[in-house]
């Protein structure tokens, strides 16, 4: 695994709010990845997060909205509390301590992890942010983005806008049918070049959770499949968002409360 980071890929970071870092997996890793994501999800049958009775799909066909969003991507998270292989995927040290330098911080927390995966001809995924939907608020949070399958500009790779991290806020902007509807919000940007994230499988991307980001439309008969995990900075308090928090744990939040609970956002580095 290739986790050792120059001062020069940490800078472009800070920079433009995302890097890729190439080769990440060796093939050997990749395989191992493919086949623990592949048996989380068979074991989760249709379920997409614990805590929560929410089903991929179960939506379908009750409007159009939902039958759009539905062939965005195939969504499940928190894999690792649920399969002990993805756990010891998600906790290893070394992702926790590059996410860490990336932030800038000592110590980094598991948000949550997911698999997203782009079925045959799934649309695409609109320009947005992620921490606004999270249940903390820190300019500093962060995800890794693995490529289980090459991740082209035909079945739809990630893009990003370069520097928006700097300037975006905790407002929530949402997620829609319309690709520019982002700029509406934030119309500063609607005139920046945006970077392809061309992958190939085992390669990874970072990103800021402030950075506008988004995604082709898979134009491809075959699958995209990605296994992401979302960070959190170790210290931060809860901002009243539920998110992906169990119903039950959420009843024992109050604003302002330490999120610090290793059961659901384990520490994973600390320097």
């Amino acid at each position: 695994m290739n986790t050792t980071l120059s001062s020069e890929q940490i800078n472009f970071y800070n920079a433009n709010g995302y890097i890729i870092i190439e080769d990440f997996l060796d093939e050997a890793e990749l395989e191992y990845w493919r086949h623990a994501v592949t048996q989380a999800i068979t074991e989760r049958n249709g379920l997409k997060i614990p805590g929560k009775e929410i089903r991929v799909g179960e939506d379908d066909g009750i409007n159009e909205d939902a039958t759009y969003f539905n062939n965005v991507f195939d969504q499940l998270l928190n894999l690792w509390q649920t399969n002990e292989e993805v756990k010891q995927l998600m906790l290893d040290e070394r992702i926790g301590k590059m996410a860490a330098e990336l932030a800038g911080v000592d110590g980094i927390r598991i948000w949550h992890d997911q698999a997203l995966i782009k079925r045959p001809w799934a649309n695409p995924t609109s320009w947005h942010l992620d921490t606004p939907f999270w249940s903390f608020s820190d300019r500093r949070a962060l995800s890794i983005w693995v490529a289980l399958d090459d991740a082209t500009l035909e079945n739809g790779c990630l893009f990003f806008i370069p520097g928006s991290h700097e300037r975006t806020t905790f407002k929530n902007a949402g997620i829609g049918k319309n690709m520019s509807g982002i700029f509406e919000v934030y119309p500063e940007f609607k005139q920046t070049k945006s970077r392809a994230a061309v992958m190939k499988a085992g390669s990874c991307s970072f990103h800021n959770g402030l950075t506008i980001h988004g995604a082709h439309a898979n134009m491809t008969p075959g699958f995209r499949r990605a296994m992401t995990c979302a960070y959190m900075p170790d210290g931060n308090t809860y901002n009243g968002i539920p998110n992906i928090l169990p119903d039950a744990y959420v009843k024992t939040l109050q604003i302002g409360d330490v999120l610090d609970n290793d059961e659901q956002m384990p520490l994973i580095y600390k320097a």
